[in-house]
């Protein structure tokens, strides 16, 4: 999503112009911004795009974003409408889950016909970031369905605060792990080449120097990969903790602007 800076668009007008075009065919639940302002505001809970707002490069495309439901299905999606790049992402990671495959065919057959003259595309989940287990770890605790149409706000909001818990473990248990690898590696990483210098220099006589060379750097880059996998997957817990607490965070917001809307 990096881009250049705006050029003087009206982007606020443009991201409008998509809303009311959306409304044609579904009904637009909630909008998250980000560095965007919608005047005059919609009368659904409209909210920061967290995820984008916590990286603090600011090299971010100015964007707005929506949960939509399809109003022949009654399906849920999310859509990315980017206007300096003329572009339309449907996120499915968010609603796994909430839409059929042939809904969300339909939703981008529609939006490629509304919109011609935008790239239009599906963004689906990341195995290395973990986003398909964070989605089922989240709608173990509450559904998107219910934080955006539920009427039992409070049996909703007590399930959020539940997911926010979990959220806050689950980044406690990758610090754990995290610190085992930043403790463990080093000295464990000495000690192998260590072991495999002594023990493979014994067999030198009957190998020959070229052979105990290249198992000694076999031995220490297998043992080096075995702690970098170790480091990267304490990394990939710490990234699912947070989009876990983030998406807990969300949907808190949410519900607080439902309460407000009345």
């Amino acid at each position: 999503m990096s881009g250049p800076p705006s050029d003087g668009r009206d982007e606020s007008g443009e991201c409008q112009q998509f809303f009311d075009a959306l409304a044609e065919f579904s009904v637009v639940l909630t909008i998250k911004l980000y560095r965007l302002r919608l005047d005059p505001a919609p009368a659904v809970p409209v909210l920061p795009c967290l995820d984008h707002e916590a990286m603090l490069h600011e090299k971010i495309a100015r964007h707005a974003a929506a949960y939509i439901q399809d109003r022949a299905s009654g399906d849920l999606h999310e859509l990315v409408f980017m206007p300096a790049h003329h572009r339309v992402e449907v996120d499915v990671v968010s609603t796994l889950g909430e839409c059929s495959p042939e809904s969300h065919d339909r939703l981008l057959a529609t939006l490629k016909r509304r919109f011609p003259g935008y790239v239009v595309k599906a963004k689906g989940p990341s195995r290395v970031r973990g986003e398909r287990r964070v989605a089922k770890a989240c709608r173990a605790q509450v559904t998107l369905r219910d934080v955006l149409v539920g009427a039992d706000l409070d049996r909703t909001s007590a399930a959020v605060k539940r997911l926010q818990t979990i959220g806050t473990l689950m980044e406690k248990e990758s610090r754990v792990a995290s610190w085992g690898a930043r403790t463990v590696t080093t000295p464990l990483l000495a000690l192998a080449g260590f072991i495999s210098y002594q023990a493979l220099g014994t067999l030198g006589s009957r190998l020959g120097a070229d052979w105990v060379v290249g198992l000694r750097y076999a031995a220490v880059g297998v043992v080096g990969a075995f702690f970098l996998y170790y480091g990267l997957k304490a990394v990939q817990l710490t990234e699912m903790a947070n989009r876990v607490w983030k998406r807990a965070s969300e949907y808190e917001l949410i519900l607080a602007e439902r309460r407000r809307l009345g």
